[in-house]
């Protein structure tokens, strides 16, 4: 089956600053593909080139096997995006609001009126269908954003940081409704700050960093390569981690120092808690974690702000 996005060697300026620097990848249909970066990565430029907003520089980006420079029209009229920013329409209530975007799509009638509530109910929100979108609670205007984006019934669903600033029960149903949009077959671009969300959501994921794409992969596989199973951090001065690191030696796949605490990774915790011992350090404290897709971010990323 043809990839629903395509682009190879995709280059962005804006005057002298080269925003995307010649990027290659491919979203699979059917599947979520989580784009990841930190801030001033190149992320949400790519995200605009695929959804027809920033025209790209150089390279081929095809998106449901078209052109995105000659055949724009045609795709946005096949795919649905949810925003970073809240672009509803405030005075008019939830149903109003999915009525008017129909309309854009030439969705009228019993066929529009029947659509509406079914988005509504899809996406929990029949109670709240005659309350004007300024009165939504923050969960219920994403879950309203993603009910817009379906109403034209897109093949590619492209979510930029659907669940930021959202309480834990909102993010969950969130979830839920991406992970049944995935069963029906669509494909979905997701892009989050939230590592979490992007390891449970994504089939497979990309890292770009300033501008190029640093990292490819299954959420898992990408773990296990740079980063193992498991994590120990251990509460310690920072005068004993060479004695520590070299009593570990090859156990510690990675390690970082991150304020008191030296973070040591490897495929299993306690047996690195060990070497620690055995270097003659008494920690202050310890704990073994599962290692996270936030860890390999952080590894190739670093944890220094980008502006």
């Amino acid at each position: 089956m043809e990839p629903a996005i395509v682009a190879r060697g995709l280059v962005k300026h804006y005057g002298d600053v080269e925003a995307v620097r010649g990027i290659d990848f491919e979203v699979p249909t059917g599947t979520v593909f989580g784009f990841l970066g930190p801030n001033g990565a190149g992320k949400s430029t790519t995200i605009r080139m695929i959804h027809g907003l920033a025209p790209r520089t150089a390279g081929r980006l095809d998106v449901l096997g078209m052109d995105i420079a000659t055949h724009g029209r045609q795709i946005k009229r096949r795919i649905g995006v949810v925003p970073q920013e809240n672009n509803l329409d405030n005075d008019m209530t939830t149903r109003e609001n999915l009525l008017v975007f129909g309309r854009f799509f030439d969705i009228t009638g019993a066929r529009l009126r029947d659509r509406v509530d079914e988005l509504l109910a899809y996406v929990h929100l029949t109670e709240k269908a005659d309350a004007r979108a300024e009165d939504l609670s923050g969960g219920m205007k994403r879950r309203l954003h993603i009910a817009r984006a379906l109403v034209n019934d897109p093949e590619l669903l492209i979510l930029d940081e659907p669940t930021t600033g959202l309480d834990p029960q909102s993010r969950a149903l969130l979830w839920e409704r991406i992970r049944a949009l995935r069963r029906e077959g669509r494909t979905i671009l997701l892009t989050t700050h939230y590592m979490d969300e992007a390891e449970k959501l994504s089939d497979d994921v990309a890292i770009i960093d300033g501008g190029r794409i640093i990292e490819r992969g299954a959420p898992a596989a990408l773990v296990r390569k740079h980063v193992g199973r498991e994590v120990l951090e251990v509460r310690m001065p920072a005068q004993g981690d060479a004695r520590v690191l070299a009593r570990a030696g090859s156990a510690a796949l990675h390690h970082e120092r991150v304020g008191d605490e030296l973070r040591l990774f490897g495929e299993k915790g306690e047996p690195l808690l060990e070497h620690v011992h055995a270097a003659g350090v008494e920690p202050e404290g310890h704990v073994v974690r599962r290692a996270t897709l936030e860890d390999v971010f952080l590894k190739l990323t670093g944890r220094g702000l980008n502006d």
